[in-house]
């Protein structure tokens, strides 16, 4: 009776952790799932998207959907989201999750949810951010990027900086600064994801060998394929 007890509690106890890595890692495909649908919509916004030049020629890409205000802050959020770098052979690699936390997000904004994409136009700056965590504006300087298929409009202020941001709130693009803002690695959902304890940045940007849920072939699908339309 005792034996049948213990074995029923450890069975329990297993069906819990399982089930608890399940809902984690659901969690972690939903999110990339809306940074797809993110993705998309920004692109698809007619003659004020983000232009393809601008993906095809990107170190590296974090798409932070849904920031919200964090606590009683004025101007601060905080979000999650992933980033992806170009890789060696010209695709796109696995996705890192990443958190993004703080900024000046103004009084315009008030409480609504906003979606942020971040264009690296230099591996400095993706650097930083696998080396653990960087300030954007201090670290890396941040513009708002240019809109419309073709980039050729950018001023010298948006041709200097190191990163392009591009914010959405309500379908339209919000112009908010994220100087100050703080993009660091998001470590537990990278474990969750990959089903892998210990995995550092460099190590899911780069190695073949780690395997990801389907839905990052996702990611890279589309990525790719905005990428390369006309004026990318």
């Amino acid at each position: 009776m005792k034996k049948n007890l213990l074995c029923a509690v450890a069975v329990f106890v297993i069906a819990g952790l399982c089930a608890g890595a399940v809902q984690a890692g659901s969690r972690e495909v939903r999110k990339v799932e809306s940074c797809i649908e993110i993705l998309s919509e920004i692109m698809e916004i007619p003659e004020q998207g983000m232009p393809p030049a601008l993906l095809n020629d990107a170190w590296g890409v974090a798409i932070i959907p849904n920031l919200i205000k964090a606590g009683f802050i004025f101007g601060g959020r905080y979000g999650t989201g992933v980033l992806v770098v170009h890789s060696e052979d010209h695709g796109w690699s696995n996705p890192v999750f990443v958190s993004l936390a703080g900024g000046s997000f103004g009084w315009q904004i008030g409480a609504q949810a906003i979606d942020v994409i971040l264009v690296f136009k230099t591996k400095r700056s993706l650097d930083a951010i696998t080396s653990g965590k960087f300030t954007l504006g201090a670290d890396a300087s941040v513009a708002a990027g240019p809109v419309g298929r073709y980039a050729g409009a950018a001023t010298d202020i948006q041709l200097k900086a190191e990163i392009y941001s591009y914010s959405r709130t309500r379908g339209l693009f919000a112009g908010i600064a994220l100087d100050g803002a703080v993009l660091q690695i998001d470590y537990k959902a990278n474990s969750a994801f990959y089903d892998m304890a210990g995995l550092l940045p460099l190590q899911i940007l780069t190695s073949k060998e780690i395997q990801a849920p389907p839905v990052a072939e996702d990611l890279k699908k589309t990525l790719t394929r905005y990428a390369s339309q006309p004026g990318g």
